[in-house]
């Protein structure tokens, strides 16, 4: 029955999952041009740094499935509340990993890049950053496995993905498909996430020296 379920509606998953795929990829690209940001302009004063923290630990507490209800009414259905649900969640690990890396690069790196006439930009773009950018990845690494499961939730606003075959599933159970159309959706978002963190790690190789991989 859920083979036949599958077969049937094939085209409507593939299609459902590249939009779940591709939802929490440009949220996680947008959550990590904001965590950086901030994490840049706080990771030098240590109760910027503790607010930054405890905003991330506070946020992660928040239920996705009420934030996303919330939205709703100022943001109407559809994709606007999907992405701040999920791009807000996304950042929240990013922020704290990124203050924590930025605040363990050596200072006297930062004041010997300055001494050869680096400004301020430049030194963060080509020492800091690439020094704090494995811890940064583990952040995003652990952004993208939570998140990918909150882009399902966020199909309650009836967002883009998989979590339509959730919601939907869910509320006919008993009838015809209902078990077979959650199970599908659960099994996709999985199989989406070990994809992605797949695909994060071939990034860690490529951007992080093999020097900082021995060190981290």
């Amino acid at each position: 029955m859920g083979l036949d379920f599958v077969a049937d509606r094939w085209d409507q998953i593939w299609s459902a999952s590249w939009q779940h795929l591709s939802l929490v990829v440009q949220c996680l690209l947008l959550a990590v041009v904001i965590a950086v940001g901030v994490a840049a302009l706080v990771h030098r004063s240590p109760r910027l740094s503790g607010l930054a923290a405890g905003v991330s630990a506070v946020g992660l507490t928040l239920p996705s499935f009420a934030l996303v209800g919330l939205l709703i009414a100022p943001l109407g259905f559809g994709v606007v509340p999907s992405v701040v649900v999920v791009t807000f969640f996304a950042t929240l690990p990013i922020l704290r990993n990124a203050v924590v890396g930025l605040n363990e690069v050596d200072p006297a790196l930062v004041e010997s890049a300055r001494g050869l006439g680096m400004g301020p930009a430049r030194t963060f773009l080509t020492v800091q950053l690439p020094l704090a950018w494995p811890i940064v990845l583990t952040g995003i690494r652990v952004s993208a496995q939570m998140v990918m499961g909150i882009a399902a939730v966020a199909a309650y606003a009836l967002g883009p993905g998989l979590g339509g075959f959730i919601f939907s599933g869910l509320s006919r159970l008993g009838g015809a498909n209902a078990l077979a159309s959650v199970v599908t959706g659960v099994v996709g978002v999985v199989v989406l996430a070990f994809l992605l963190d797949l695909l994060l790690v071939g990034l860690g190789r490529l951007t992080v020296s093999r020097g900082l991989h021995v060190q981290h």
